[in-house]
């Protein structure tokens, strides 16, 4: 698991074991190839963050990056974190039956899917989650659910 000090994506993967690497990669390339313009890839909260950059949208309650979806190697296992799932939960219906589909476990909080392996997880599903969103969607949903504007 990565610690809270990387700074950078490509300092986020070395430090994490090569088997670790390789899952999160591959499903870094998938949230890369898919991500909509205007959201950028950081490490925040220790972990990959695709956010809305500050200078886009600065009215957060905790002055921190809006964010979109985040990636992480965990202790025992990975978390996608997927915060458009929250406000759209309808994006999750194909996951939640590519999992029943394939007799898999679907582990889901909120807004956090949980996976042990790469085959654990629907890739093709994922990309069309995180193409589903756009950046000015984003920022919509959140000053509603802020009550701005």
């Amino acid at each position: 698991m990565a610690s809270s000090k990387e700074t950078t994506p490509d300092e986020y993967l070395a430090g994490l074991p090569a088997e670790r690497r390789e899952v999160v990669s591959a499903v870094r390339a998938v949230i890369l190839a898919h991500l909509p313009a205007g959201y950028v890839e950081t490490v925040n909260w220790g972990m990959l963050s695709y956010e809305v950059p500050l200078s886009r949208f600065p009215a957060t309650r905790n002055k921190q990056p809006l964010s979109y979806m985040a990636l992480a190697a965990n202790k025992t296992g990975y978390t996608l974190h997927m915060m458009n799932c929250d406000a759209e939960p309808h994006l999750l219906d194909d996951v939640k039956a590519w999992h029943e589909k394939e007799g898999k476990r679907f582990d889901m909080g909120k807004g956090c899917y949980r996976f042990k392996r790469l085959d654990d997880i629907p890739l093709h599903l994922i990309g069309a989650i995180v193409a589903s969103t756009s950046v000015e969607t984003m920022i919509a949903t959140a000053k509603q659910a802020c009550k701005l504007d």
